[in-house]
């Protein structure tokens, strides 16, 4: 990366790779300590630039004020997208990010309760969400609805229990759609799962986070379950 692009990066931050370490198979943990302080809210997210040209955006898991910059970063060696970053972060000791993007963050003004729903690594958006209502003791009711493909798929158990530690009030639903094992827990697609348990979906705030089909089938099935178009969000609103 050229030396003058870094100096000219206007609201962009060299940041320093503190760790990366699994967390399945197929997700990585990685911690990141920006150079200068950085600002962002519950739900935004970052840009990590390979080059000039080539930047890659992740969702921040980690809450604003946590000593670092956590990302949940899957995929393996035929995802190029996520590959060819992962393989980025580990060859540099520091690497050039943009912190603070998109609009689909934590409303703070909002005393509506909160529905956080995720697919896959989709969780590292509602994680950043979910641990910055941990710290807020405003007493909306938060629910969490995870959905993944297995059991093998699963991480962050600990953490979760600690959130609810902090929260009493926030619930944790895990939705397996194809478990292999004795998985005594919910299963079928994720956003099912959330409509079965509340059917009329009027006067949440929701957020959505995982692969572009599935935020597209959650948004219509929402938006038919009466909950408002307003008050419903994800980046990936911005594309489908």
């Amino acid at each position: 990366m050229s030396e003058q692009f870094s100096l000219n990066a206007s609201n962009k931050v060299l940041a320093d790779v503190v760790s990366i370490e699994a967390l399945t198979a197929g997700v990585r943990r990685v911690r990141l300590k920006p150079q200068e302080p950085v600002h962002y809210l519950p739900g935004q997210y970052l840009q990590i630039f390979l080059s000039d040209s080539d930047k890659r955006p992740f969702s921040i898991a980690s809450a604003p004020g946590d000593e670092f910059i956590e990302l949940q970063i899957g995929g393996n060696v035929t995802d190029a997208y996520a590959s060819q970053a992962l393989t980025h972060l580990q060859d540099n000791a520091a690497v050039l990010i943009q912190v603070g993007l998109g609009e689909a963050y934590l409303r703070p003004d909002s005393s509506r309760p909160v529905l956080l729903l995720a697919g896959g690594t989709g969780f590292s958006y509602v994680c950043s969400i979910a641990k910055a209502l941990a710290q807020q003791p405003d007493g909306r009711a938060v629910t969490l609805y995870w959905g993944l493909r297995n059991e093998s798929a699963l991480y962050y158990q600990q953490e979760l229990a600690e959130l609810q530690e902090m929260r009493p009030g926030l619930d944790l639903i895990t939705v397996l759609q194809e478990p292999t094992g004795d998985w005594s827990g919910r299963t079928g697609l994720v956003h099912e799962a959330l409509l079965a348990d509340i059917p009329s979906l009027a006067g949440y705030d929701i957020y959505i986070a995982g692969p572009f089909p599935m935020v597209k089938a959650v948004r219509d099935a929402f938006l038919a379950a009466g909950a408002e178009r307003g008050h419903m969000y994800a980046d990936a609103f911005a594309w489908i």
